[in-house]
């Protein structure tokens, strides 16, 4: 997997109980290897980029805020390719 979709499904194990959405997304993390970002986000639908550009926006502050810029630098590779 991916590195930064290695980051990916990690914070949106956070998020699965609440979302089904999320959960479909990260359905689709484990069943497929990706092998980029890029990749990834191209089999993404648009409310699925929608929810996960709200996720890492708020993942990544909080990567940022904490010290982990290596958390949010991976984070941001996946995000940068959402639009």
């Amino acid at each position: 997997m991916d590195q930064s979709l290695g980051y990916l499904h990690e914070v949106l194990s956070n998020y699965i109980e609440e979302n089904d959405s999320v959960k479909h997304i990260d359905q689709k993390i484990e069943q497929f290897d990706y092998s980029s970002e890029q990749t990834f986000a191209k089999g993404l639908e648009q409310e699925d980029i929608q929810m996960l550009r709200q996720i890492l926006l708020r993942e990544m502050d909080h990567a940022n805020q904490a010290g982990d810029h290596e958390r949010g630098y991976q984070l941001n590779e996946v995000y940068e390719q959402l639009y």
